[in-house]
C-alpha cells in the first residue's frame, strides 16, 4: 500500500500494532494448531530441502551411536542435542531463504547476505556438533 501523505494513512493509536489476519488462535486451540503447523513444516522441509534430508540421514545413525556409547546420560543428551540444534538452524536457514525468494528472485547484495548469514549459522552449528562429538567420543576411541 502506498500512502502519499500522512492523512492517507489509516488511523491507529500510538500503542496499537497492526494485526495480521493470519494471527493464530489463543489458548488450547493455539497449541493444537501450532503442533500441526510444526508437523507441516517438518514435512515440507523433508520434501523440499535436500540439506535437511542429508542432515537427517547423518543424525539418525548418530543418535543410535550416541545411545549405545558408554557415556553419561548428560553426554548422550549433548551428543544428540547438538545435532537436533543443527536441524533447528537448518530449518531457520530454509525459512530465511524462502522469505528472500518470496520477496524477490532478483539478485541483490542484501538477499545474498541474508542467505549467506543463514548458511554460516548452519556451518557454525555443524562445527559445534563436530567439536562436541570429538570431545566426548575421541577419548573413548583413544583408550
Amino acid at each position: 500500500m502506498n500512502f502519499t501523505s500522512s492523512e492517507d494513512k489509516p488511523s491507529m493509536m500510538d500503542d496499537e500494532q497492526p494485526v495480521s489476519e493470519f494471527k493464530s488462535k489463543s489458548g488450547a486451540k493455539r497449541i493444537f494448531a501450532a503442533f500441526f503447523y510444526s508437523i507441516a513444516g517438518l514435512k515440507a522441509a523433508w520434501k523440499n530441502e535436500h540439506a535437511f534430508r542429508q542432515e537427517v540421514a547423518l543424525i539418525v545413525p548418530a543418535v543410535i551411536v550416541a545411545l549405545l556409547l558408554p557415556v553419561s546420560a548428560l553426554e548422550k543428551l549433548m551428543l544428540i542435542g547438538v545435532f537436533v540444534m543443527v536441524l533447528i538452524v537448518e530449518l531457520v536457514n530454509s525459512a530465511i531463504e524462502a522469505i528472500v525468494d518470496r520477496v524477490s528472485l532478483e539478485r541483490h547484495p542484501l538477499s545474498k547476505n541474508a542467505k549467506d548469514f543463514g548458511s554460516a549459522a548452519v556451518l557454525l552449528a555443524l562445527l559445534l556438533a563436530i567439536a562436541t562429538w570429538a570431545v566426548i567420543v575421541l577419548p573413548l576411541l583413544l583408550r
